[in-house]
């Protein structure tokens, strides 16, 4: 019935109007459809940001309560005939009908361990086949709800099985990555719930699975914010850790060159993460001589980084032979016998008399000296065994005459592994191209310039790969 007061065109609706019958019928539906997706959304967007494989557990989440959520809402424009010319909407309700078990159970592949995980893996991918089967038969013959039971009974049985061991103490421990007492309160009701939802004639029937869901959700949401909470913690507190770790081992390295007549040092660190397992030391000695020793442990992190500081010391021991290249690296091998068997240490070994203008040089397994003279680079290599490895190998010593002018390039391997979008490592010859094109800058001026070379041969998107180490010396 129309009303027409003061200009006012008003519209009066009966309240046994269709429309707004089902409106009321469906009003659940219609406030828990754009809310389940939206927080599901916003569970994957922060997913997505952090990045981190601990925060798989809220991508799942997100993604299980967003695509019940927008089920909710393709269901609602069927209903109301808001796409009536449209079958998507159909279409989106079958296939989350048929795949909304799969987040579900990837979801607690990351709360559980041990059999348990084993088992949600073979649900997620018994989940997954069914899935495909199903919505491949529905497009096929038209008959959308032919499998679904499947989907049903997979969904039963993993819930069941999460169910006993949530409930039961002892198994939540040996199973579960977080203790939940909200889980053993929640799971019950919401069994009562879904048992009430398949009764005929209980009061309220219709709202049994929305509310059931929603505790759920409930439940599942405060288990995942609580373990991504947890893991943010954790992660804080290892990077607390490993900046602490950073700070010692920056704290091992030399706060100086050494200033000597007729030479000039600079020296380059790099680290590629907090610690690193390069590392690089100088033994000065009377009368302008001075020992210069670099070394890089394979692997990277915390592992390197220990077997870096076990260097720190032996440097000490090494004091009193420290003209004799052959008898340092011997130290040091014997110092590093009985390490892990996965892990080995390359070394190089530099002593310089400035007075007299000579050098002698060793190494174990390292890249080659780097001599820059007249225009024209030398590699001097002069290599035993990596240290470690065996109990008293040799290592040939090689006597260098410097000439004033000379450039001397101790590094690491960092220097000239590095590779470009195309997979070209940058090599020996991009480093002598480097080294040669520098000759009247600085050292320290030629340290900063190959890091800017390095940096600028690898994808901007690509973060540093290995520990770099450069120890310029120039003769003058």
């Amino acid at each position: 019935m129309l009303l027409q007061t003061t200009g006012i065109l008003l519209i009066a609706v009966s309240p046994d109007d269709p429309l707004l019958v089902s409106l009321r019928a469906h009003l659940t539906e219609l406030f828990w459809g754009p809310v389940f997706s939206f927080v599901g959304l916003c569970a994957c967007i922060v997913a997505t940001i952090r990045r981190r494989s601990e925060f798989r557990v809220l991508l799942w989440f997100g993604v299980f309560i967003g695509m019940y959520g927008v089920r909710i809402l393709a269901d609602a424009a069927t209903t109301f005939g808001l796409a009536p010319q449209s079958l998507w909407p159909n279409r989106i309700g079958i296939f989350i009908d048929y795949f909304l078990v799969v987040p579900g159970t990837l979801f607690w592949v990351e709360l559980t361990i041990g059999k348990l995980r084993r088992l949600i893996q073979w649900f997620a991918a018994l989940g997954t086949a069914a899935g495909l089967f199903g919505v491949t038969w529905s497009a096929v013959s038209r008959q959308s709800s032919t499998f679904l039971a499947f989907n049903d009974i997979i969904a039963i049985f993993m819930l069941f099985a999460i169910a006993t061991v949530v409930i039961i103490p002892s198994l939540s421990q040996k199973y579960l990555l977080i203790q939940s007492r909200v889980l053993r309160i929640v799971l019950p009701v919401i069994a009562l719930a879904a048992l009430l939802s398949q009764i005929p004639g209980i009061v309220y029937r219709e709202y049994a699975e929305p509310v059931a869901f929603a505790s759920w959700v409930l439940a599942l949401g405060y288990v995942a914010v609580q373990r991504t909470f947890a893991n943010e913690r954790r992660l804080l507190t290892i990077e607390s850790e490993l900046e602490t770790a950073r700070q010692i081992q920056l704290s091992s390295l030399p706060e100086h060159v050494p200033a000597l007549a007729g030479l000039s040092i600079a020296a380059g660190y790099y680290p590629m993460s907090a610690v690193a397992g390069d590392f690089y030391q100088f033994i000065e000695m009377e009368d302008q001589r001075v020992g210069v020793l670099v070394a890089d442990v394979s692997g990277h992190g915390v592992p390197a980084a220990l077997i870096a500081a076990m260097l720190k010391t032996a440097v000490q021991s090494i004091v009193p032979s420290a003209e004799s290249p052959r008898d340092v690296l011997r130290s040091l091998n014997r110092m590093l016998s009985g390490q892990r068997q996965d892990q080995f240490v390359t070394a190089a070994y530099l002593f310089i008399d400035a007075v007299n203008r000579k050098a002698r040089y060793s190494a174990a397994g390292h890249p080659p000296l780097l001599l820059s003279r007249a225009g024209t680079l030398l590699h001097i290599e002069s290599n035993g065994l990596v240290l470690g490895v065996a109990p008293d190998p040799d290592y040939p010593v090689r006597d260098i005459e410097l000439c004033i002018g000379d450039r001397l390039l101790l590094y690491t391997d960092g220097v000239i592994e590095p590779e470009n979008a195309k997979g070209r490592l940058f090599g020996d010859s991009k480093l002598e191209q480097v080294v040669l094109g520098a000759q009247m800058c600085p050292p320290s001026e030629l340290t900063d310039r190959l890091l800017t070379e390095i940096r600028a041969w690898q994808p901007p998107s690509m973060a540093q790969q290995d520990d770099i180490t450069l120890i310029v010396i120039d003769v003058v």
